[in-house]
């Protein structure tokens, strides 16, 4: 069968090859690939800057975002040929840490961890895939378009859930939220805002195209001015960064009012510099007990979550979200740039 791979840390090895047909073991699904979303992860594989081929191995199965529908299924699983189903990318290390033992694993301590089409397992970017039972989530059959973005929307499902977390720790009852960025994080985060009832505001440096759109048909207001202008107009009680770009970072850590919580999701470039006032920074999260976290993956209750945030979405904003759809046989077509859209989605 055919599947997107790549020799990890090996720029220009990217391909559609010739792999061996899946065999599922005990407790193991087959699954007939239908899709995968490529971002920016898959790119810096794809780019020779990251990633593990499974041990005594060259080439990785690319495709973390994954959506398949049940070819075969054990009895007692849970599951049945037909069923719309996602695989969970993290699996837990071996001699698991205390988060890995408690299910926790995207919370994993030690690192030893390994994820579907990043490190060490194959992923999902194949005509075909196995996975088990335990890590597997049935979708709502309306997805059967959009079920790909269940993945990124799980990471998002954490971030709102970790937000909880460390604001219940006193009274919390924001009302207005502010995400930076919509990419596909950040149009998550802000759909998932919106569910939960707040007046949501997102801001981003682009000023055509179908995010402002996608962002009002959302229900919430467009911004393409300043993090600074922006919390300073709305004052929100949880600001959700999505962009990684240094600079917004920087603005969104003191963009709450009092009592806020910041969570970083977008993963920045290093090497960047840039010259702040780090007492003022650091008096004003004091004095107004602030609390800045970061958040990344997601474990199986988070997918569980993200599944019944997409089960009430309107499908067809979420199809919205998929700007290019890209087959297999072109599969290198869909890591090279695409201005203006947010969602590239490679089908099997």
């Amino acid at each position: 069968m055919r599947a997107l791979t790549v020799v990890p840390q090996t720029s220009d090895s990217l391909a559609v090859t010739d792999v061996d047909e899946p065999v599922p073991g005990d407790g193991e699904l087959l699954v007939d690939g239908l899709a995968v979303g490529v971002c920016a992860t898959d790119r810096e594989i794809a780019a020779g800057e990251y990633g593990w081929a499974p041990p005594g191995r060259e080439r990785l199965v690319l495709g973390h975002e994954s959506l398949g529908r049940v070819r075969s299924a054990p009895d007692g699983s849970g599951f049945e040929a037909g069923d719309l189903v996602v695989g969970v990318v993290r699996r837990p290390d071996p001699e698991p840490c205390g988060a890995c033992a408690r299910g926790q694993f995207d919370m994993c301590r030690n690192g030893e961890y390994t994820e579907r089409g990043i490190k060490a397992i194959d992923g999902f970017a194949s005509e075909r895939w196995t996975v088990e039972a335990d890590y597997a989530v049935r979708l709502d059959p309306a997805l059967a378009d959009v079920g790909m973005l269940l993945e990124p929307t799980s990471v998002v499902a954490k971030a709102w859930e970790q937000i909880d977390l460390v604001g219940g720790r006193a009274w919390f009852e924001p009302r207005v939220a502010l995400v930076t960025g919509a990419g596909p994080i950040g149009l998550l985060a802000a759909l998932i805002g919106v569910q939960r009832g707040l007046e949501v505001h997102v801001l981003d440096r682009v000023t055509d195209g179908p995010k402002p759109q996608l962002v009002r048909d959302l229900g919430a207001e467009y911004h393409t001015t300043s993090v600074t202008d922006v919390a300073a107009a709305v004052r929100p009680g949880v600001v959700i960064e999505a962009t990684g770009a240094s600079p917004v970072v920087l603005d969104a850590l003191s963009a709450t009012k009092s009592y806020g919580v910041t969570c970083l999701t977008g993963v920045t470039t290093a090497g960047r510099q840039f010259t702040i006032d780090a007492g003022a920074l650091n008096r004003e999260i004091v004095l107004e007990n602030d609390a800045i976290i970061g958040s990344v993956n997601a474990n199986l209750g988070h997918y569980r979550a993200a599944a019944e945030v997409l089960a009430r979405a309107d499908a067809e904003w979420l199809g919205r979200m998929v700007t290019r759809r890209v087959p297999l046989e072109d599969a290198v077509e869909a890591f090279a740039g695409d201005p203006g859209g947010i969602k590239t989605v490679l089908e099997l």
